[in-house]
């Protein structure tokens, strides 16, 4: 089968799975380039409210097919860069969910998710040192922001691999599942995301990324979703709140 990103929607949920068993889910530039339209769909699409990532099988991302840093290196990283970014804009809560290798641009993407839950036995690495490429500098302010300056460094300078565990206590992923239990967890910890309220989730989004200008922005969005009062509201009702407000589409 031809390497590709497939995806699907259920219970509200998109799952995008890296496709290319062969290389360890490697990304062709064919798929780095696709996952930009896949988002955007994806985003536009009312019925989704959270959206997870992962790779076929036992392995996330083996990161970049190497294959396709023969021709202009800089080409193949501007692409997986736009990737990264399309993903860090998707407007409501992402997860990436690793199994086995999770390096190079797996990392990259498994970082501009919001979130990451890990199977243990997981490898993490970020490996420009190997192939003698800069890391470009909003991958490496990610990383940072992540696992902090000493860490990133370290990862950076070596290109070792780092486990599940020591992944956990850098910062690097949110949980470490046991083996046979990432499926299960993480489609319960979706279901729990869907059911919050969407406008707590997309402004706590723009502001932990940074943004500073939006604070009357989201608090004119608040007074006038009605989101408050319902959630308030059910809270003493004892009932699962109904929330109204979604996020816009351009469509």
């Amino acid at each position: 089968m031809e390497p590709q990103l497939e995806h699907r929607v259920t219970d509200s949920v998109a799952t995008v799975v890296i496709r290319h068993p062969e290389k360890r889910n490697a990304m062709t530039a064919a798929m780095w380039r696709s996952l930009p339209t896949v988002l955007e769909e994806l985003a536009q699409d009312p019925a989704v409210r959270a959206l997870v990532l992962t790779g076929e099988g036992g392995t996330f991302c083996a990161g970049a097919d190497i294959s396709t840093l023969r021709g202009s290196p800089e080409e193949a990283q501007g692409l997986a860069v736009r990737a990264e970014e399309a993903l860090v804009r998707f407007p409501k809560p992402t997860l990436a969910a690793i199994r086995g290798h999770c390096v190079g641009g797996g990392s990259q993407l498994a970082a501009a998710c919001d979130l990451r839950f890990a199977e243990e036995g997981a490898l993490f690495g970020v490996t420009p040192a190997k192939l003698g490429i800069v890391y470009p500098a909003s991958s490496t302010r990610r990383l940072v922001s992540l696992v902090g300056p000493a860490t990133a460094k370290y990862l950076l300078f070596s290109g070792e691999l780092i486990d599940a565990q020591r992944a956990l206590r850098a910062g690097m992923v949110d949980e470490v599942l046991p083996e046979g239990e990432l499926g299960k967890r993480v489609a319960e910890f979706t279901r729990i995301l869907a059911s919050r309220s969407q406008l707590t989730q997309a402004a706590a989004k723009e502001f932990a990324d940074g943004r500073t200008d939006r604070d009357a922005h989201w608090a004119g969005q608040a007074r006038a979703s009605g989101d408050t009062a319902e959630g308030v509201a059910a809270f003493l009702e004892r009932r699962q709140p109904r929330f109204g407000w979604s996020v816009p589409t351009s469509g």
